[in-house]
């Protein structure tokens, strides 16, 4: 197989693993990443364990009913634009796309239910 080949081979199948998702390795590096991502940004208002806080009205992520209540796109549109009349800032433009997905997947990870 020529040089190129197997760049080509491998560039495939690289792009290839992306578009399935995550791979148990990725998953697990997606998960410390999610979690560093979440302590650093928004634990202060939904606390390290994602159960919120009553006082701060912000809501328990490790609830089954409320991750049933919503959609991946609603999470991601609620980090990217925050909730106006709430504490929950907008963090569009201080996080790529990739964070606030890795942040949508980190906090589905969070379900009491899968546990």
């Amino acid at each position: 197989m020529t040089l190129f080949k197997r760049y080509l081979t491998i560039g495939a199948m690289v792009g290839f693993s992306f578009a399935l998702g995550p791979s148990a390795f990725g998953a697990a590096q997606g998960k410390t990443a999610g979690r560093s991502l979440f302590n650093s940004k928004c634990a202060m208002c939904h606390g390290t364990d994602g159960k919120g806080f009553p006082a701060l009205h912000t809501p328990d992520f490790t609830s089954p009913k409320w991750q049933a209540s919503v959609s991946n796109a609603k999470i991601a549109r609620v980090i990217a634009d925050g909730v106006k009349g709430t504490a929950m800032p907008a963090w569009g433009n201080k996080l790529t796309a990739a964070q606030i997905q890795t942040l949508v997947h980190y906090i589905r990870s969070l379900n009491s239910a899968k546990k």
